[in-house]
């Protein structure tokens, strides 16, 4: 796994993307993502869909080298940790979380996030609400336009169609406008929303080995 990264201001800070779904804020030794939905494959194998239970496994390990490169202390999903409540797939995200006891959690609860009490005394996150406000910054997992601060949101899953002579190509991105970074979704096992993305943005298109504003 290669991590390629491009720095970006946002509010006077410095942020770094990545080519591996993520963000980080250096003054807040944050690493940021959105979109995990653990437990989506399970779901899937519930329900009688032969899906490979290794594409969480990789989610999981990506996000281990993203901290051991980072060595954040703080860790901010913003939306979409859990995909259908609790299953195995919750037990093995558990069990990778507890490898890093010093690591603050929070999650900015989204849509997919119908979490029960007893399943938040299991994930023992260290901040869940519906939305969360560092310094000028807003974290919500759906961009709110009656808000002034600016947002750095998920839920879109937001992609790009990069048209060529020989095929066209569906990339994840990340875009940012004067308002909002909307961030990708960080499970591989997503799809991409290619239309329902502003349109006025800057667009940072990546793959496994590079990022590239377009």
């Amino acid at each position: 796994m290669k991590i390629s990264v491009k720095n970006i201001m946002i509010q006077n800070e410095q942020f770094t993307l990545t080519n591996q779904r993520a963000l980080f804020w250096k003054k807040e030794k944050a690493l940021i993502l959105s979109d995990l939905h653990i437990g989506k494959t399970a779901h899937f194998r519930k329900n009688g869909i032969a899906v490979a239970d290794h594409i969480m496994k990789s989610d999981l390990e990506r996000l281990s080298v993203l901290i051991a490169y980072f060595q954040p202390e703080k860790f901010i999903v913003v939306g979409d940790l859990l995909h259908a409540g609790n299953n195995s797939d919750v037990d093995e995200f558990c069990r990778w979380k507890n490898e890093y006891p010093d690591l603050k959690f929070y999650l900015i609860e989204g849509n997919h996030d119908r979490i029960s009490k007893s399943l938040e005394r299991k994930l023992n996150l260290d901040f869940k609400e519906t939305s969360l406000e560092i310094s000028t910054v807003l974290f919500l997992h759906d961009f709110d336009a009656s808000n002034p601060l600016f947002q750095i949101t998920g839920h879109i899953h937001p992609g790009i169609v990069l048209n060529s002579s020989v095929k066209n190509l569906r990339l994840p991105c990340f875009v940012l406008t004067s308002k909002q970074l909307l961030l990708p979704a960080f499970s591989e096992f997503t799809g991409l929303d290619t239309k329902n993305i502003p349109k006025d943005g800057r667009f940072f298109v990546f793959t496994d080995s590079e990022i590239h504003e377009i």
